[in-house]
């Protein structure tokens, strides 16, 4: 049996039985017992593979996959409840960037890979984007800045600006803010990211559960498993979004 074939054979048994208990209970016949005349070493030889009528799932295999697939379950139920882009019909670049992206800054979208020997090591993978605004504010200021996404979405309802009611801006509390009439430029670290000003060859981000560094300079590579995405919008002079993509295990 190949790897595919082994997880989906766990993922099956997992899907099945409630607790590991309930599975080995299922490999246990009743002469099994009319001999043995104990339960619980019914269950010991299950689990170690010397009885049973199927296949010989590991405990920690099995409560690993169970704990992975209830994550996946509730990120995307919790998800499914909170897009505020869902059902918009969205017509700019810049929203529809936005809204493909919702759904990974709100909770971190969760893949899980393991292989039937290794199916403790659950990883875990989470999208996160720093989004760059520069244009007019409502007083004809120019500003421009770059904005936590997902931090803003915790904090901010994002239905004025899926549905149209209000443009997005950079704020004096985001990551970065900076008006060009007033010179005003602001610093602030996120729960997400460190912000490093004093650095000589520009600003830098640092996401804090991995500890990359996202380089925002367009001259060059935005870091390790960092991408930036320029948007051609109608609503912004200039739009950009740096998504960068964690994975850590569990």
């Amino acid at each position: 049996m190949d790897q595919d074939e082994a997880l989906t054979t766990v993922d099956n048994i997992v899907t099945q039985f409630n607790t590991y208990e309930d599975f080995l209970d299922s490999q246990i016949t009743t002469l099994d017992l009319y001999y043995l005349e104990d339960e619980g070493l019914a269950r010991q030889l299950v689990e170690l593979g010397y009885r049973g009528t199927g296949e010989v799932v590991k405990r920690e295999d099995f409560e690993a996959r169970k704990a992975a697939i209830e994550i996946a379950r509730l990120a995307e139920r919790t998800q499914k409840k909170t897009l505020t882009s869902a059902g918009k019909d969205l017509h700019d670049n810049f929203l529809k960037a936005l809204a493909a992206r919702e759904e990974d800054n709100r909770s971190g979208k969760v893949s899980v890979s393991a292989f039937h020997s290794e199916i403790k090591n659950v990883y875990l993978k989470g999208r996160l984007s720093v989004i760059f605004i520069r244009d007019k504010n409502s007083r004809g200021q120019e500003v421009s800045g770059y904005i936590d996404y997902a931090h803003r979405l915790k904090t901010e309802d994002f239905e004025v600006y899926f549905s149209g009611k209000k443009r997005l801006l950079p704020r004096p509390t985001d990551m970065s803010f900076y008006n060009w009439d007033s010179h005003i430029a602001v610093w602030n670290s996120t729960p997400n990211y460190q912000v490093i000003a004093d650095n000589p060859e520009g600003l830098l981000f640092k996401y804090k559960r991995d500890r990359k560094i996202l380089n925002v300079d367009p001259k060059a590579q935005p870091g390790d498993n960092s991408t930036r995405s320029p948007i051609i919008t109608e609503l912004y002079t200039q739009a950009v979004i740096f998504d960068h993509v964690s994975r850590r295990k569990t």
